[in-house]
């Protein structure tokens, strides 16, 4: 089943440009890297495609790329329940500006130090954290109750 010339789809796409965005949140990616991987990942067609993207890379990497068949000699593991994922639910816009809070921070420093000598360029990042909160946050609370009622949940039905 892990044949690299199996054609993916949209939903391993999208898998591994969010296993990207935690590693450029991670700091193993840098912006320039981060964006030439996300324009090879929409332009992939294989697996294969996709894996070269991850072969210096650490886990998480896309789930068709860890999946293991069990052993026939080994007994199956028992089936939990799965591992909740803080940002796969999350929608696309939310978790964009999640991943660009770091970056602002970055170009905020870049800038003071090569363009703006000013310390109240460091207002610029904290405007975009409270815009963010203005407009995701109540989605982000919702998101973290749901999230901890599903955990709940699983811990008391088990």
């Amino acid at each position: 089943m892990n044949d690299p010339e199996i054609r993916v789809g949209d939903a391993e796409r999208e898998e591994a440009l969010q296993a990207l965005g935690d590693h450029m949140s991670a700091g193993r990616l840098d912006i320039d890297e981060y964006g030439e991987r996300t324009a090879r990942v929409a332009a992939s067609k294989t697996r294969g495609d996709l894996l070269e993207l991850f072969k210096d890379l650490p886990d998480p990497k896309p789930a068709f790329a860890v999946r293991i068949q069990p052993s026939p000699l080994e007994p199956a593991a028992a089936a939990g329940p799965p591992p909740m994922q803080r940002w796969a639910n999350s929608r696309p816009a939310l978790r964009a500006y999640a991943a660009l809070i770091p970056v602002i921070w970055v170009a905020t420093a870049l800038l003071f130090v090569f363009a703006v000598r000013t310390p109240f360029i460091f207002i610029v990042p904290f405007f975009a954290m409270v815009a963010g909160a203005r407009i995701w946050g109540a989605d982000w609370h919702y998101e973290r109750r749901a999230q901890r009622r599903h955990r709940d949940h699983l811990r008391h039905r088990g």
